[in-house]
């Protein structure tokens, strides 16, 4: 079992040198860490709030190549997003599953010079795309994919076919395109997993949340432990700056005396809304719709978790800030929606959940915010110790972004490559079934071995993969029972807080479980985090009390989950759960 946060620490604090820090717990640090890590190198993780806890927590939840990327010319982005959806589907086939996703189209010509304009740079807002346009888009999406492809060609349709298929679409819609992408269920615990492969590779990986690396102390990098209040300075030999959105910010804190390195990143703000709306969630029969607003912005709106996600804005960020889905995104949304299923209606006790997160990208002077380039660059900062600043990225690429950043880090140490990533399962895919028959086995194994009924069994797979073994029997050595009334159970929370590192009500109830972002989260559920938090950290009444407080206080902000709306929640726990 990995170590625990309080051994790392001491094991940090008895040697404070490393030969690589990565800053930044997003996905694209936490994917060169791991890399890092697999080759054998000392290699120390820290992130000033949760791992994937700020951008990499708020993403649109596709695994997908790009479509829309080949309007900018970025085939060789398309090619490498392509080739690593196809491989989390191998790697990660517990988390990552397809997903066919369609287009509804109601032009024939419209869009056709989109690609040859967006390229020259002769167009900033591009046009209405066509059919003409989407089926040329199509078949190249399908001849970058076509090595190693994992999933079956487009399929385009003429109106009497969408209108069987989705009859709730505007009878303006005169033919529809289908092709296949991925989508991630749980994409913090990827995240984890990644962290957890790393440390069982290598005894000298650390990985510690709310560390914050302050800045330069001589030669070392002073980090702040917000939980404790203590400090300490390490010293690493190179340093991957990871920060995203905060990479500028980084690279003046943490970059050697008198140097003032160029700004690199840019960014654009994504909102999305979840919502709990059986009608809309059977008018996309199985599919995401792809399509487009009126001002020219990509929107998507597909099944998630038995909810759907419905996304999203693309708003220019100047600098690095907390953000929120704002009221006026709320209506920029749902007006999206009207536009696609015109008679579906969306009441406001439907929105069970919003989010929004800074995408950091490469800095652009581009007027239109989907001409930004999505590609990914590591850029080397000079000194001592050299920092390399990972820029763009997204969450598809994270495997190929951090494998690049960690190469140039080896180079940097004069160490060589020794494993390659490109086909190495990621935590609890590892041994996962290959077909449902066989899932359907893991289940009755699973229902058998520790006396759980299939909806427990059924849940801790969809989590946490072949390792549904473990948490199972975690859980039946201790008295246990659900966590007000949801698939979650209360030794469940006790075991991601001993061996996944949650420390705050955040950690548990947004990125370790999944039960704020689709709606199960109540003002009962709050209340019992509480009490185990409490109890597994030794936080005293007036330190919980305060915590609580500041978690609900969090969610009704930056979430739109009111004291009203999770009391009423409360209503609505029933049933039991079989944990024993």
């Amino acid at each position: 079992m990995a170590r625990t946060r309080e051994e790392m620490l001491a094991a940090l604090t008895a040697e404070p040198k490393v030969q690589a820090l990565v800053v930044g717990g997003g996905i694209n640090g936490i994917s060169a860490f791991r890399e890092l890590a697999l080759q054998g190198v000392d290699v120390l993780l820290v992130d000033r709030g949760d791992f994937c806890g700020a951008c990499s927590s708020a993403p649109s939840r596709m695994i997908h190549g790009g479509l829309r990327y080949l309007e900018n010319g970025e085939f060789a982005l398309v090619r490498e997003s392509l080739q690593e959806r196809d491989a989390l589907l191998r790697n990660a086939p517990h988390l990552v599953r397809p997903l066919p996703t369609t287009v509804p189209i109601q032009r024939t010509f419209s869009g056709l010079l989109n690609g040859l304009t967006g390229m020259l740079g002769l167009r900033n807002r591009p046009a209405e795309r066509g059919a003409l346009a989407v089926k040329t888009g199509l078949w190249l999406y399908d001849r970058l994919a076509r090595r190693r492809r994992s999933m079956p060609p487009h399929v385009f349709r003429g109106r009497a076919e969408t209108a069987r298929l989705w009859p709730d679409l505007p009878p303006n819609i005169r033919w529809s395109a289908t092709y296949h992408d991925a989508w991630i269920s749980h994409p913090e615990r990827l995240g984890i997993e990644l962290l957890q492969d790393a440390a069982q590779a290598h005894g000298g990986a650390l990985a510690i949340n709310h560390m914050a690396a302050l800045g330069r102390d001589g030669a070392g990098i002073v980090l702040a432990d917000s939980l404790t209040g203590s400090s300490l300075t390490v010293q690493a030999d190179v340093i991957v700056n990871a920060t995203g959105a905060w990479a500028d910010e980084t690279n003046l804190a943490v970059a050697a005396p008198g140097s003032r390195p160029r700004p690199l990143v840019g960014g654009t703000k994504g909102s999305h809304l979840i919502l709990d709306h059986p009608a809309l969630l059977r008018a996309l029969n199985g599919h995401m719709i792809y399509f487009e607003n009126v001002d020219g912005r990509v929107c998507i709106l597909f099944p998630y978790l038995d909810r759907v996600l419905l996304g999203s804005t693309d708003i220019r960020v100047d600098r690095p800030v907390a953000v929120r889905c704002e009221p006026e995104e709320v209506a920029y949304i749902l007006k999206s929606l009207s536009y696609v299923f015109p008679g579906i209606a969306v009441a406001p006790e439907q929105i069970v959940y919003r989010y929004s997160g800074v995408r950091p990208l490469v800095r652009s002077d581009a007027r239109f915010t989907g001409r930004i380039s999505r590609d990914h660059v590591v850029q080397e900062i000079p000194g001592s110790p050299p920092i390399l600043c990972l820029v763009g990225g997204k969450w598809t690429t994270f495997r190929a972004f951090g494998a690049q950043a960690a190469d140039r880090a080896l180079a940097l140490l004069d160490r060589p490559r020794r494993v390659a990533t490109d086909d190495l399962p990621i935590g609890g895919g590892a041994g996962y079934p290959a077909d449902e028959a066989a899932v359907a086995a893991m289940t009755d194994a699973l229902v058998a071995e520790f006396g759980v009924d299939p909806a427990r069994a059924t849940h801790v797979i969809g989590h946490y993969g072949s390792h549904a073994g473990r948490i199972l029997d975690f859980c039946r050595d201790r008295q246990d029972r659900p966590l007000a009334g949801t698939a979650y159970s209360q030794a469940e929370l006790r075991y991601l807080i001993r061996h996944e590192h949650a420390r705050s009500h955040a950690d548990l109830l947004q990125r370790r479980t999944s039960l704020a972002i689709t709606g199960a989260l109540s003002s009962a559920a709050i209340a019992e985090t509480t009490a185990i938090l409490a109890e597994e950290l030794g936080w005293p009444a007036a330190k919980a009390a305060e915590a609580e407080a500041a978690f609900r206080a969090m969610l009704e902000r930056d979430h739109g989950l009111t004291v009203g709306l999770l009391a009423g929640r409360d209503r609505n726990i029933t049933g039991d759960l079989q944990c024993a």
